[in-house]
């Protein structure tokens, strides 16, 4: 049979084609574009979406400067990025329903809403409430373009063809991931106030927005609410089109998409990108409060993370569509990324792990999760297309609403797993800024005790807590420290005159006072020691003599390392008050926070990685073969039904 299709001549179309101006509101296409125009449709929804994530994400690259500015607590911060989820979750179902409006109406005018809220109004917030106001208005427009963007993807790409188009799409967040990763890493050192990247990128996503403004298009109903496997279907489709019952197909679509190889397949992907929004959201924190990476260097460590992932999205979905599978993909890209997550995790209590050990591990990890969401998305929308392809927005609403309300519980896990981390965020900062100026202080402090030298600062001349805390510096006795302390206290010139003299010859003279050589030299120490005449030396050493030997026997063992002691508890009260206060309100939690991090942090990721193995069962109950070979068969019997079908039509 030949399978050169048979050319049916285009019906005149119900309405015109948009124009350059009436392309603002009406962009309803009548007839399936041409293969250039189609790559140009594609090319600004995967545009528009770089743009639009870049803007999301920036508030994840300078996280830690954002904290700073509102003096935020982690949990408020995190609590932007859960409030801002569970707004998206919403928009994404309300999408659905304004299906009607144009899918191309809610990306064009959307993200040039998000992009100005971007520029000019966020940058412009003095107060955290103000801040999250704005943050949830950009996440209620990214719901609705989370559901319209992959609406129009499948709209313009055949079956045969989805995985690589889908591929493209899904480099929307990861480009934008990237370009913010990207452009920090470059500017954070010169511009650490976060209003220069906010408005960077809403400066540079309003240009692109406008873009899309004017070029976006879409399908009209009837061509977009049926199945094209391949482009050799397009004659057949828009022949169809001309009879086709759109109300019908439109009714009760909310109805078909509840079920399980809908929602929970939406479900299991959702749990398996449970890493992925934990690594855009709070790379930076993690890689800061655990192996001490500055702002630049976790957002160069991204990079890795990004690029991994666009390129592996992009050659698998061109792969999968030679191949025309999509489940050994998910599959097969699972198992790496679990890998990857385990190997990843296990580094979590390793503060020494260097820069490219990570770099190395997240880009095999990136690998496999970009080879699973690539094909992932095509065998979703196949799936959706397989219950009813009219329902295609409906069937994403749900998807992107299971996905944003995964989100919002991730995040809010997150809070409850890693309470260290807020911890770490809020204090400790300014206790490393402390810690490295008063370093040799913050020694003694911690060798003595928070709880000493609480009671000292209280009151310097607490014997008890004196003692305490010298027995602790010098590693004596309690006894030897008190009974020099006491010596000290009693006989203080005494004992000055006694530590002029060197001690061979304080030796020699307390065995044998009537040792006239020593007695001279001693007398001719402590006169150059204080500056007074020899008689009022040796009548300084005559009193000297008074002072208990076997004390000043413990004294002279204990005195050395008890001067030094002393010293270093002088140096501690020389601190500025503010910042021992600090110390001291906030040193134990941080350091116990610094104890538990990598623990907690190490829990995270093993859920995490439980959530991507619960991924694998979902995949099962989706559309599509595992065979290339019967996927083949199958799409040459489509060819022949369309001939068939075709010729039927031209008689």
């Amino acid at each position: 049979m030949s399978t050169t299709p048979t050319a049916i001549p285009p019906a005149a179309p119900d309405f015109p084609p948009p124009t350059l101006l009436t392309g603002l509101w009406q962009r309803k296409l009548p007839h399936y574009p041409e293969t250039p125009a189609r790559s140009w449709y594609l090319f600004l929804v995967v545009t528009v979406s770089v743009g639009l994530y870049y803007q999301l994400f920036v508030s994840g690259a300078v996280g830690n400067q954002i904290i700073a500015y509102f003096q935020l607590s982690f949990r408020y911060f995190v609590g932007i990025f859960i409030i801002g989820a569970a707004f998206g979750a919403v928009a994404s179902v309300i999408t659905g329903l304004l299906d009607r409006w144009g899918r191309a109406n809610i990306v064009a005018y959307g993200t040039v809403i998000t992009s100005l809220l971007t520029w000019l109004a966020q940058p412009q917030c003095t107060s955290k409430e103000a801040f999250l106001v704005v943050y949830c208005a950009i996440s209620i427009v990214e719901g609705a373009v989370l559901v319209a963007t992959p609406a129009l993807v499948r709209d313009f790409s055949p079956q045969l063809d989805r995985a690589s188009a889908m591929g493209f799409w899904t480099l929307g967040p990861v480009l934008g991931a990237l370009v913010t990763t990207e452009i920090s890493t470059h500017t954070l050192d010169a511009h650490p106030d976060w209003q220069f990247h906010y408005r960077l990128a809403g400066i540079i996503c309003t240009v692109i927005s406008l873009i899309g403004l004017i070029g976006l298009r879409e399908l009209s109903p009837r061509l977009r609410d049926q199945i094209m496997v391949s482009l050799r279907d397009r004659a057949l489709i828009e022949a169809r089109a001309r009879g086709l019952d759109v109300g019908a197909l439109e009714r009760n679509q909310w109805k078909q998409m509840m079920h399980l190889d809908i929602v929970g397949s939406a479900l299991a992907i959702s749990l398996f990108l449970a890493s992925f929004y934990t690594i855009v959201s709070f790379l930076p924190v993690y890689m800061a409060t655990n192996f001490g990476f500055t702002a630049a260097q976790a957002n160069a460590l991204g990079n890795w993370y990004w690029i991994a992932s666009a390129i592996s999205l992009v050659l698998t979905g061109i792969v999968s569509d030679a191949l025309k599978v999509r489940k050994p993909f998910m599959i097969f890209g699972a198992v790496i990324s679990i890998i990857g997550g385990f190997v990843f995790l296990g580094y979590t209590d390793k503060p020494g792990t260097d820069y490219y050990t990570f770099a190395i591990v997240m880009s095999f990890t990136a690998v496999g999760t970009g080879i699973a969401y690539s094909t992932w998305m095509a065998s979703f929308t196949e799936t959706v297309e397989k219950r009813n392809p009219a329902a295609t927005a409906v069937g994403l609403a749900v998807w992107g609403g299971v996905l944003r309300t995964v989100v919002t519980f991730v995040l809010l896990g997150l809070l409850f797993v890693v309470t260290a981390a807020g911890t770490l965020v809020n204090y400790g900062p300014r206790l490393q800024t402390i810690q490295a100026k008063y370093h040799d202080q913050i020694t003694t402090i911690q060798t003595v005790g928070a709880d000493t030298m609480a009671a000292l600062g209280k009151n310097p001349n607490d014997e008890a807590a004196q003692v305490a805390a010298l027995v602790k510096l010098t590693g004596d006795s309690a006894a030897n420290v008190k009974t020099t302390v006491e010596l000290n206290a009693k006989y203080p010139t005494e004992l000055a005159t006694l530590q002029a003299i060197d001690p061979q010859v304080l030796v020699k003279l307390l065995t044998n006072p009537n040792d006239q050589a020593s007695a001279a030299t001693a007398v001719g120490q402590v006169a150059q020691k204080f500056s007074i005449p020899p008689d009022q030396a040796a009548a300084r050493i005559q009193a000297a003599s008074k002072v208990p030997v076997d004390q000043l026997a413990v004294a002279s063992q204990v005195g050395p390392a008890l001067t030094t002691a002393s010293a270093q508890l002088k140096a501690v009260s020389a601190m500025p008050p503010d910042d021992l206060a600090y110390l001291s309100a906030h040193g134990a939690a941080v350091q116990q926070a610094q104890a538990d991090s990598a623990k907690q942090w190490k829990r995270w990721w093993w859920i995490c990685l439980i959530a991507q193995v619960c991924f694998i069962p979902f995949v099962f109950g989706m559309a599509g073969h595992w065979s290339p070979k019967k996927a083949a068969e199958e799409a040459a019997e489509h060819d022949e039904a369309v001939q068939r079908e075709l010729e039927a039509m031209s008689r």
